[in-house]
């Protein structure tokens, strides 16, 4: 319990801390406002005349000065102090500090509204930073509510005990009220709901579940009370890997990112010695030693690279918050960046562009058969058999199946089956063949080829042919919505890896759209694939791959980007990926492509617009031409600027 109470008096003691420097710079900020308007409108020295209006003015404008600005001063004292002196608390102190201190000089002009109101903007744009840092956090965060705090535990004489989840052994089963979370993976063994699975998958339809359907942890349940059968530990479920991938996502930063923080730690020693250089060698030359150290100072305050070490991770965070916002988890940002440049995708078949899940598609019956007569023959024939192609034809079957009517079953390995089926009179009985056209040629039976593609399964009565049933993987609803979206966002090419029989493939690529495929591989196979195509990329271009099954591992590790089914997908390839589809919906790819390009132009936006800016006002600053004004510009507007520019990424609206 102590650790449950210590968050929120933690996240409590954080916005008291927001809340009191928010309202410590508005106090600032009025100081501030009325000691300009009375310096300006000439009270001071109509009250107190010259120098004393002048020493006013300077003891006046330090008080909203180090309201506002302690922080920064002790936080530069104490990076001196630690040998880490170049920072924007370093370059604020000195340049507000020194413009204070151009008092010393009787022949310069007073800088003293100059100083403190670069202190005040600058963390006036520490608290934009906090605020967009905060609400780019929000969707991130918000799935840190996921995590559920109780299991409860069905006892022997069904009474309910309250436990934490970590607890709970696997093969327990738990109840899961209406309104509560689901706390570990499971299946459903009793009762009936619907499931809100928006903070895992983005989608807003809730989910029907029944007995014998699979449930995973961090959805709501809305109605019906659900005794679950846990399959997995806590530890392993769901809701722990999406918290985990959340939590490090942070730590692998992209190459841009990589760039500026680099920059930024030669930049800064540069500037501060460009400036000093500046303000000496000016001095010593004309002797004009006010005028070139404040030079040097509105150099100081413009070369602060605010603006780029700051926009360029929040837009990273949030092109991944907002990316979470769809149902589409990003391990980091180095993992966006790449997604950005892919021109290549690259998809496993069977539970990426198919359910996974075999279903009759077709009866083809003879001439007068009854289609159900077919189907009948089919299920009771395949009666005893666990093959998913034998489970399918069950499941389409809608009647019962009288076990007591089947006399016989010889299954023929790799053929079908031969089963000796009574009528429902039991008075005569009958030789039901089921199997492909191997099976057929053996016991010499007539059959007709279908045009579909899929596994036919062959019906014979008796030695009378009465048809076929088709039985395929169905394509997702959304996977030629999918294939279109690529194409229509720039990916040039879309290719299928399978295992899969090469006419099988076939009818499903050309179903899709897709532009190339390969079929009957091994897993080995499909990463010689895959590192031919990444062998025929150029420049910058990149190649992602889109798996489910744990034979994708190799692949997804081995492609540029791997992309893993989270929802349906093993664990062992949502491990390898650096990408997960919570909702296992491909097309949620193209908009997660969409999402990473529009966070890269955002954070090239914030990179040439700082840039060109600071660079066009130092050159200003050097020649004596900007004032300490168009500095506080150059520094705290253009952070300011380039902040709300980077917040844009988290709108995902319309990705």
């Amino acid at each position: 319990m102590a650790t449950s109470t210590a968050k929120p008096k933690k996240k409590r003691r954080k916005k008291e801390s927001m809340r009191h420097k928010r309202n410590r710079i508005l106090v600032a900020l009025a100081i501030f406002a009325v000691v300009y308007a009375a310096d300006e409108l000439g009270v001071l020295a109509a009250l107190l005349g010259e120098p004393g209006a002048l020493y006013a003015s300077f003891v006046l404008f330090l008080v909203p000065f180090l309201i506002a600005g302690h922080d920064v001063l002790e936080k530069a004292w104490n990076n001196i102090r630690r040998g880490k002196a170049f920072d924007e608390s370093f370059l604020m102190a000195v340049a507000t500090i020194g413009a204070f201190a151009m008092i010393a000089f009787p022949d310069a002009d007073p800088h003293m509204a100059e100083g403190a109101a670069v202190m005040l903007f600058y963390q006036v744009g520490e608290l934009f930073q906090a605020y967009a840092v905060g609400k780019s956090r929000k969707s991130i965060a918000s799935m840190m509510d996921i995590a559920p705090d109780y299991a409860n535990v069905e006892g022997d004489a069904g009474e309910l005990a309250r436990v934490d989840p970590n607890d709970v052994a696997v093969g327990s089963v738990i109840v899961i009220k209406p309104g509560e979370r689901v706390p570990i993976d499971g299946t459903i063994v009793d009762g009936t709901s619907q499931l809100d699975t928006a903070a895992l998958t983005g989608e807003s339809v809730p989910r029907h579940v029944d007995a014998g359907d699979s449930v995973i942890s961090g959805c709501i349940n809305m109605t019906g009370l659900l005794h679950v059968r846990t399959t997995k530990p806590f530890g392993e479920s769901t809701v722990s890997r999406i918290l985990e991938l959340v939590e490090n996502a942070s730590e692998k930063k992209a190459r841009t990112e990589n760039f500026i923080t680099r920059f930024a730690r030669v930049y800064t020693p540069a500037v501060t010695g460009s400036a000093v250089a500046l303000a000496l060698i000016g001095g010593l030359v004309t002797g004009a030693w006010a005028d070139w150290i404040l030079r040097g100072l509105t150099f100081l305050v413009v070369s602060c690279p605010c603006a780029l070490v700051i926009s360029v991770p929040l837009s990273f965070f949030g092109g991944i918050g907002g990316a979470s916002r769809i149902g589409v988890l990003v391990k980091g940002s180095n993992y966006l960046e790449a997604l950005s440049e892919v021109d290549t995708v690259v998809f496993d078949k069977t539970g990426t562009l198919t359910n996974g899940t075999f279903n009759v598609v077709a009866i083809h019956p003879e001439e007068n058969v009854d289609p159900d007569y077919v189907l009948s023959c089919a299920a009771y024939a395949e009666a005893f058999s666990d093959h998913p192609i034998a489970l399918s034809v069950k499941a389409a079957y809608t009647g019962v199946i009288d076990q007591a009517r089947i006399v016989s079953v010889e299954e023929e390995s790799g053929h079908g089956v031969s089963a000796h089926v009574r009528e429902e009179t039991r008075e005569n009985e009958h030789v039901v063949l089921v199997g492909n056209d191997k099976l057929m040629a053996a016991h010499g039976q007539h059959w007709h080829d279908c045009e579909l593609t899929g596994t036919i399964l062959h019906v014979t009565v008796d030695g009378r042919y009465i048809g076929h049933v088709v039985i395929a993987d169905v394509v997702k609803d959304d996977a030629k919505q999918a294939i279109d979206e690529l194409h229509a966002c720039g990916v040039k090419r879309t290719v299928m890896l399978t295992g899969d029989r090469s006419e099988v493939a076939a009818a499903v690529a050309g179903q899709l759209g897709i532009d190339e495929y390969h079929a009957q591989l091994l897993p080995a196979d499909k990463v010689e694939r895959v590192e031919a195509l990444i062998a025929s990329e150029t420049g910058r271009e990149k190649l992602a791959f889109v798996g489910d099954g744990i034979n994708d591992a190799p692949v997804l590790t081995r492609a540029d980007v791997g992309i893993a089914m989270g929802a349906m997908g093993s664990d062992a390839a949502i491990e390898a990926a650096d990408i997960v589809l919570m909702d296992d919906k491909p097309s949620n790819i193209a908009r997660a492509i969409r999402v990473a390009r529009k966070t890269m132009r955002i954070v090239w936006q914030n990179i040439v617009f700082a840039l060109a800016v600071k660079l066009a006002i130092l050159v200003l600053a050097a020649l004596g031409i900007a004032n300490m004004w168009l500095a506080v510009f150059g520094d705290v507007g253009v952070a300011i600027i380039a902040i709300l520019n980077a917040m844009r990424a988290m709108n995902v609206r319309n990705a």
